[in-house]
């Protein structure tokens, strides 16, 4: 009851909260300031070592460090990329909303992945594949959350051009076929080289984006 409710042109198809993205966009940012915080918490030194322990320690904390600031970076991606899509919406509908959800909720899971790749990511290859599968969550969300404002213009708050489109779909699909692929390098060779294949995502999105570009100049 009350669920289901006319908007400003009387249309009955639509939830009754089917307005601005603004309060998705403000639960998005709380969310990944949580998620980016969490992952500081992996990062510590025991208490009342002597001087020997404290250089043990230090030596120790790298892996935690560099754990931190991969998925610091990563979360700041999404982040940003969340909001440049929230941004493009006009109207926020059900499936907005779900999609939004569920893509937080993957986010908000990244600290733990983290941690298993800070403590077991040189030795264990299903703590880089869970790691990855995380990511690839994130991504296909994320994918499916713009697929399904770009392919459905009342909800836009402007028009996204099929370019533009197709460039975001083929750098989101390219980077989660990527972790797919360091899940198995992962397995099949080790897991230093799935942590390496990572390195990949960046260059092969500035390649995607440059030929969209030289494509549209051309």
């Amino acid at each position: 009851m009350g669920a289901i409710g006319t908007d400003s042109t009387g249309d009955m198809s639509e939830p009754s909260y089917a307005e601005s993205p603004a309060r998705l966009v403000a639960l998005s940012d709380g969310i990944y300031a949580i998620a980016m915080t969490l992952l500081v918490l992996d990062v510590s030194i025991p208490e009342g070592l002597d001087a020997a322990g404290f250089r043990h320690e230090m030596s120790q904390v790298w892996p935690e460090l560099g754990a931190y600031a991969l998925s610091f970076a990563v979360l700041a991606a999404f982040w940003r990329d969340q909001r440049q899509i929230l941004h493009r919406v006009r109207r926020a509908d059900i499936l907005t909303v779900r999609l939004t959800l569920a893509s937080l909720g993957a986010a908000a899971l990244l600290p733990f992945p983290t941690a298993l790749l800070s403590e077991y990511g040189s030795e264990q290859p299903l703590a880089v594949s869970t790691y990855a599968a995380t990511i690839a969550l994130i991504t296909l969300l994320h994918l499916a959350l713009f697929t399904s404002i770009w392919r459905r213009e009342r909800l836009q708050a402007w028009p996204i051009p099929d370019r533009m489109g197709w460039t975001t779909v083929t750098e989101q699909g390219a980077v989660a076929l990527l972790c797919a692929a360091s899940v198995v390098i992962a397995f099949v060779v080790s897991p230093q080289a799935a942590l390496w294949t990572w390195l990949l995502s960046l260059p092969l999105k500035h390649a995607i984006r440059w030929r969209s570009r030289t494509t549209r100049h051309a």
